[in-house]
């Protein structure tokens, strides 16, 4: 009596029965998980127009015009501090610490969470991984450490040099970070050879596994 193909393929192997082996393909998890970034992408996007562009620019307002010290790039000095502290009153000092405690953290941590997603959806290279997540993470912390060190340099009744020196230096780190938070998700979807979607296109072996990364 001949034997069956899966009786063949039992003993011998698929491909003795003439069964070609399956190819691997991409997943729902990978289908969720881009799902999972788009949205939180999209979230931190709206996040930071908010927060920036629209809530610290009318602070500007309760402050005679002058500059949140979260919006000033290249830091600020003890004048600047005393400017702000004579211009706004308890109130508006009590709107600038609320809107830190509310959008000003929501924002670096679901941009955080966008960012380290993206970088592990495709990013393959454990060391590379960690390298690209960096910046974001430091970001994060960075960012929720300035909205409390100005919150904390705002309500002292004069605070000391070393005081407006942490909130400048965290203020100017936080924007750095963030600019080096953005390449690295340029170059976690850019690089030759990180990208697990790339790795997945190559053609398989013969023996149907696919080819290990270099």
């Amino acid at each position: 009596m001949s034997k069956t193909r899966a009786q063949i393929a039992k003993k011998h192997g698929p491909a003795a029965a003439g069964i070609p082996d399956a190819v691997p393909t991409a997943g729902p998890p990978r289908s969720n998980g881009n799902m999972i970034l788009i949205a939180a992408a999209a979230t931190a996007v709206l996040l930071f127009g908010y927060y920036h562009l629209l809530a610290l620019g009318q602070m500007g307002q309760l402050a005679d015009g002058l500059t949140m010290p979260d919006m000033m790039f290249g830091g600020y000095g003890p004048a600047h501090v005393a400017d702000l502290q004579a211009a706004m009153d308890d109130d508006a000092l009590g709107q600038l610490s609320y809107l830190h405690k509310t959008a000003g953290t929501l924002f670096p941590l679901i941009f955080g969470i966008a960012w380290l997603l993206l970088i592990q959806l495709n990013v393959d290279r454990r060391w590379l991984r960690w390298v690209l997540w960096a910046p974001p993470l430091l970001f994060a912390v960075v960012d929720l450490w300035e909205n409390v060190a100005i919150d904390s340099m705002l309500a002292a009744t004069a605070p000391d040099d070393g005081q407006v020196a942490l909130a400048s230096a965290l203020t100017i780190a936080r924007w750095v970070l963030l600019g080096l938070s953005a390449i690295a998700g340029l170059l976690a979807v850019l690089l030759p050879g990180s990208v697990r979607g790339k790795r997945s296109a190559l053609p398989a072996e013969p023996n149907g596994t696919p080819p290990e990364s270099r």
